[in-house]
């Protein structure tokens, strides 16, 4: 089953203490239809991330939304970690969603599918009469910069917002041990991402930038000194096969390798995001979702790939008929 036809059968199952196991009439739909929104007037904003509903920095995250008056949020993240999940999406069965009471008296909704799914769940409707106009993505716990973009569930989720017509910030912070490779580090401090963040997406529709551009944001584990709008980083990755354990009474034997070493960047290169959270900055990366390659493209345009067609063709034993020719046999 492709893509396009696998997702036009996913269900939502809806659990909640105080609504039915299945909503039957709408599905997809949550039955309360206020339950989770905070505001009547202001921006909709959509709260995700790819660590779980509970993680401290979605909760930091949340907290400091919620206490500003032109937001309504609503939040629908995965039930448990989602880390590297990039833009993976659940297609080959339904998916679970429960309600998740907040300390503070307000509910999320937590789903077993991935970040990517927790967007595409609030644009079909899970809560009813809420359409965001913003998607939020994070607090990560560890930063996403340079190229670990590319694997970071936090950013997927705001790609998906573009996706989908829809601004989108993803932020990351950096553990108080300064870490600047994927690892997680221990100890985070939230405040400052969260309430700089909650700012940014107050003020964003004033921000003159263009359609299609998420914000990627990478906050230090120090105190910021200042905010930098820096482009994507070179990682350099030390990755290497590691044997660490052998099963011998597997039938046909079998060994468990650890391939991912940590990771670094150039020193002496300036501008960039890695450059700026190395020197206590946080750092602002307008990203957009179009990966074409305009030089290659030109250069593709400029090379004759159309004389390969015939012998590819004459190989299979299906003659090309040219163009014209067609068009006179008609």
């Amino acid at each position: 089953m492709g893509v396009a036809a696998a997702r036009e059968v996913i269900w939502v199952y809806h659990h909640s203490g105080r609504g039915p196991a299945l909503a039957r009439l709408r599905p997809g739909v949550c039955p309360l239809p206020a339950c989770a929104r905070h505001s009547i007037y202001g921006v909709r904003v959509l709260l995700t991330n790819d660590d779980g509903i509970q993680a401290d920095g979605l909760q930091a995250l949340r907290r400091a939304l919620i206490a500003l008056p032109s937001v309504e949020l609503v939040v629908i993240a995965p039930d448990g970690n989602r880390s590297a999940m990039a833009r993976s999406i659940t297609t080959r069965r339904p998916l679970w969603v429960q309600e998740v009471d907040f300390e503070d008296g307000t509910v999320g909704y937590a789903t077993d599918g991935t970040p990517v799914d927790c967007v595409r769940l609030a644009n079909l409707g899970l809560v009813e009469g809420f359409e965001a106009e913003l998607v939020v993505a994070g607090i990560n716990h560890g930063s996403n910069l340079g190229d670990d973009i590319t694997y970071s569930g936090t950013v997927a989720a705001a790609l998906e917002a573009i996706v989908l017509g829809l601004p989108g910030i993803a932020v990351s912070q950096q553990s108080i041990s300064r870490e600047l490779d994927f690892r997680v580090g221990s100890g985070f401090d939230f405040e400052v991402a969260a309430s700089f963040t909650a700012r940014l997406a107050a003020e964003l529709e004033s921000i003159p930038l263009p359609s299609g551009t998420l914000l990627n944001i990478n906050v230090p584990g120090a105190r910021p000194t200042g905010v930098t709008v820096a482009r994507l980083g070179k990682r350099i990755y030390r990755d290497e096969l590691s044997l660490v354990d052998e099963d011998d009474t597997h039938p046909r034997g079998r060994r468990l390798y650890r391939i991912y070493g940590d990771a670094s960047f150039e020193r002496d290169e300036t501008g960039t995001d890695l450059a700026a959270v190395a020197a206590g900055q946080i750092a602002v990366t307008p990203i957009h979702f179009d990966l074409t390659d305009r030089d290659g493209l030109d250069a593709l345009q400029r090379y004759d790939l159309a004389r390969l067609v015939a012998p590819a063709a004459e190989e299979v034993g299906e003659p090309i008929v040219p163009a014209g020719d067609e068009a006179m046999e008609r």
